[in-house]
């Protein structure tokens, strides 16, 4: 790996790799509708708000100050001298999300195509914040009442790491082979009463061809998810498997659908039985128990880098989308790197300390 090997820790090394995924995520994402493109491009404003995380700045006037101090040094970095105003920053921020998640995306499939990983086996988990100033309870929120700082665009979740938590979430699916690096490949964030059954769904199509088992706890467990992972538009096996044990809520007799034939029902029974069946077995077993020792440490090793044990940094969902996908994208970039360093393992705080 030569010189680029023996480089130490510094923000133009790491907005080196970084500047490639965030040019291809904007071309994947082009903005539409009417009106003059920005000036300044999304993804001079993506690599912005990555260096003001990775810099440890939290609130959106910090990352400013802190990027304005360092304009010169970005400017070589980016190729570029465009610098937004501190309003233009604010307005940009809250929409950077969607290509953050376009180049999580990218990430995760370079990250595979340098051997960081190996993508076989993923699990997906969603995790809950609280948002920022006190909760906003639902006995207020029914007569329209709203306590003095409260964050109206959060939302009650529940899980069972967590508990009940008003605030955000993020969803992130990672590999879990055994003896790979645990790497983000996909992500989302949304308020924390989304549903996973349909926020993971709307993965399914980006997985790498090379995922053969994907796991996930009870929260995920729907028969529309299980198949889709399962099998193709034409009924025909992909030679994946769901891993996901069942929710005792779900684990009846399927729903009724309006017109629906009873054949079909019976044929997503029976694929639900062959699910429980597979997850049963050893092996089944000890693919699953690689949830524990993957995308639950997973969580708390991001949120322990990034800050957010207890809040969210900012208020209103846009403003948190992009932050946790950005911080996101920040993960795998330090992975990456440590890769390219000789160290295989996601112990990344000397990489953002020495910054």
């Amino acid at each position: 790996m030569g010189k680029r090997a023996r480089e130490g820790p510094s923000f133009e090394v790491l907005v080196r790799l970084a500047l490639p995924l965030l040019q291809e995520a904007e071309r994947q994402c082009p903005r539409t509708g009417p009106g003059a493109k920005p000036k300044i491009r999304d993804w001079v404003i993506a690599a912005l708000i990555m260096i003001a995380i990775l810099g440890g700045r939290k609130t959106k006037s910090a990352q400013h100050r802190f990027l304005l101090g360092k304009r010169r040094e970005i400017a070589g970095w980016l190729g570029t001298a465009e610098f937004p105003s501190r309003s233009g920053y604010f307005r940009r921020y809250r929409r950077s999300y969607k290509l953050y998640q376009a180049a999580v995306r990218l990430q995760g499939l370079q990250a595979i195509k340098e051997g960081v990983l190996d993508p076989a086996q993923v699990s997906v988990d969603k995790s809950l914040v609280h948002a920022l100033g006190p909760p906003w309870h639902q006995r207020l929120r029914r007569i329209g009442k709203v306590p003095p700082g409260v964050d109206t665009e959060g939302a009650w979740g529940y899980s069972e790491h967590d508990g009940w938590v008003y605030g955000y979430s993020y969803e992130v699916v990672v590999s879990s082979t055994a003896d790979s690096t645990v790497f983000p490949l996909l992500a989302s964030a949304n308020v924390a009463s989304a549903c996973e059954t349909q926020t993971s769904a709307e993965k399914i199509d980006d997985l790498s061809p090379e995922v053969r088992y994907v796991s996930a706890d009870a929260g995920y467990d729907a028969n529309h998810l299980g198949e889709r992972i399962e099998y193709d538009e034409d009924g025909r096996k992909t030679g994946r498997r769901f891993l996901c044990p069942e929710n005792p809520r779900n684990a009846g007799r399927p729903k009724k659908k309006p017109g629906g034939a009873d054949a079909s029902r019976a044929k997503s029974r029976q694929r639900r039985r062959e699910r429980r069946k597979y997850l049963e077995s050893p092996k089944g077993h000890r693919l699953y128990a690689r949830r524990k020792e993957t995308i639950e440490p997973f969580n708390q090793w991001f949120k322990s880098l990034f800050e957010l044990d207890d809040h969210v940094w900012h208020r209103g969902l846009s403003n948190n989308q992009t932050q946790f996908l950005a911080a996101i994208f920040a993960y795998q970039l330090l992975v990456r790197y440590n890769y390219r360093r000789g160290n295989n393992n996601g112990r990344l705080r000397w990489i953002i300390d020495r910054l």
